[in-house]
């Protein structure tokens, strides 16, 4: 998909590109950090992006005010362009894996949604719980969203366009929002409302969808990826669908739901206690034609319809759909080296997205000495004490690094085993397989175990502490089949992942 010129971004490709940056600094730093400083990052993080000229914000846009919920669940902001002629209010739901926030999402009551003008609007008892965090959000001492949005409004050209908008839960809740936001006396200068949402699950019953459908907006729309299960999730034929369906349709890569993840499905459907939820907006689909996937996820284990699901929704992804430029990354963490020692240990980080605001911790405990690489993609830490194994992991005012297998550093030893990659990664029995990881290195053959599944390797070597090499054993097959590679060491197990599959050709 062609890139729009900066010169003239559509409305979708700002808006989302604002949702995305609502996801800055959204994890607090392990080691701890105030709701305030967590804010003052975020807000630092957020200024940064919108003077980036080549977003499709154009650098045009400037931070007005931010606030986080009192658990950090959820975040919204307020931005407007350099002449005060569109203000956007953004709102950021909870971060986590898609699949637990439709677990966690409270939708099997409904409750009134009077916030819009009417007791007879049915909303999620969960919906309302994360609306009412926003609406009431402020920052330390200073002023609500609506009463922030007033005091700009005040100094704006008449009739300006305020767009409200949001991803995922974030979304949901921006529907939700904007009626609210109608609903309140009049705000000075007659703004006109726009509602645009991505990847959003809605909100409530038919009741609720009517209303914001009959509400005066410049626009109504609703974006969401054909193949992104979250803004499916309450629908339940849209969720059946995607649960038989998705993604292993014969002219489609896969992967195909097994049954874990059926029965995954069927619990979240059955979550809605029987209510009807109906999405508002005009719906403005993406990616038909699932044109657009990780080609690394497709085979028909649990790990990779997650794995899918969590790409198939990201902001990246969206961003990419509308032909707009994607954000900046935070921060990533690819290995530590060496993986296991004591305090004062030297520790390579190795990662990309580290800058001079950096901050490194392992575990809970803040690591007070370290220095950064020119690049960018390497720190040399000091180990501070500690126990146990534990994540490295590196703070920036854009965010913090995931914790990942190979970031793991153990104190005392010994080193944390992990499988980081099957090479080939399908092949037939009999074949040899090279597994790399770490923490491999045994003194003796016997403290080691490499399985498929569960069946023993037909026989192995440890060259390294980094490299096994294995023979593909016998194993019973219907059809061609994925099977997680695992490797123990004495008491320890590699954790299972979609880096760790090998596949039985038929």
């Amino acid at each position: 998909m062609t890139n729009a010129t900066q010169s003239d971004p559509t409305p979708a490709q700002v808006t989302m590109t604002l949702a995305a940056i609502a996801a800055t600094a959204a994890t607090p730093r392990p080691s701890g950090e105030t709701l305030q400083d967590q804010s003052r990052r975020a807000s630092l993080g957020i200024t940064a992006q919108l003077k980036d000229s080549t977003l499709a914000t154009g650098g045009k846009w400037a931070l007005m005010w931010l606030a986080l919920s009192p658990d950090n669940a959820n975040l919204a902001y307020i931005a407007s362009n350099s002449d005060l002629s569109q203000i956007a209010v953004v709102v950021r739901g909870t971060i986590a894996n898609p699949i637990d926030m439709m677990e966690d999402l409270d939708v099997g009551t409904v409750v009134p949604f009077t916030a819009g003008g009417s007791k007879d609007i049915a909303v999620s008892a969960g919906a309302m719980a994360a609306f009412t965090q926003i609406a009431t959000a402020r920052p330390l001492s200073g002023p609500t969203l609506t009463q922030a949005l007033k005091s700009l409004l005040a100094s704006a050209k008449p009739q300006p366009t305020v767009y409200v908008t949001g991803h995922s839960l974030g979304g949901c809740i921006a529907t939700m929002l904007a009626t609210y936001l109608q609903a309140q006396p009049p705000f000075p200068n007659n703004p006109k409302f726009a509602l645009i949402t991505f990847a959003a699950p809605t909100a409530g019953l038919q009741s609720f969808a009517d209303y914001v459908n009959s509400r005066p907006w410049t626009l109504n729309e609703r974006y969401f990826n054909k193949y992104d299960m979250v803004p499916q999730a309450w629908v339940e034929s849209d969720l059946l669908y995607a649960r038989d369906h998705w993604y292993w349709d014969p002219k489609l890569p896969g992967p195909k739901a097994n049954a874990e993840v059926k029965g995954l499905l069927d619990v979240i459907t059955g979550l809605r206690k029987g209510n009807a939820y109906v999405q508002p907006g005009t719906e403005k689909p993406l990616n038909p034609n699932y044109s657009k996937y990780d080609k690394t996820l497709v085979n028909q284990t649990t790990a990779d319809f997650l794995g899918q699901v969590a790409f198939q929704h990201a902001n990246s992804t969206y961003l990419d759909l509308l032909g707009a430029p994607n954000v900046p990354a935070g921060p990533m963490v690819t290995a530590v080296n060496p993986t296991a020692g004591e305090g004062e240990t030297e520790v390579t980080i190795t990662g990309s997205g580290f800058d001079k605001d950096s901050k490194v911790d392992f575990g809970p405990i803040p690591c007070a000495k370290f220095s950064l690489d020119t690049s960018g993609k390497q720190i040399i830490a000091s180990a501070p004490d500690g126990t146990g194994i534990v994540d490295v992991r590196v703070t920036t005012n854009l965010g913090t690094s995931p914790a990942v297998p190979l970031g793991q550093f153990a104190y005392d030893g010994p080193a944390p085993v992990v499988v980081s990659e099957v090479s080939p990664s399908s092949g037939k029995v009999g074949n040899q397989v090279t597994i790399t990881g770490s923490g491999f290195d045994a003194k003796k053959k016997w403290a080691v175990a490499v399985r498929f599944e569960e069946t023993p390797a037909a026989g192995f070597t440890v060259n390294s502490p980094t490299e096994i090499v294995a023979t593909v054993p016998k194993h019973e097959l219907v059809e061609p089949k994925s099977v997680d590679v695992t490797v123990t060491v004495g008491v320890a197990t590699s954790p299972t992942s979609p880096h760790d599959e090998f596949t039985y050709e038929g």
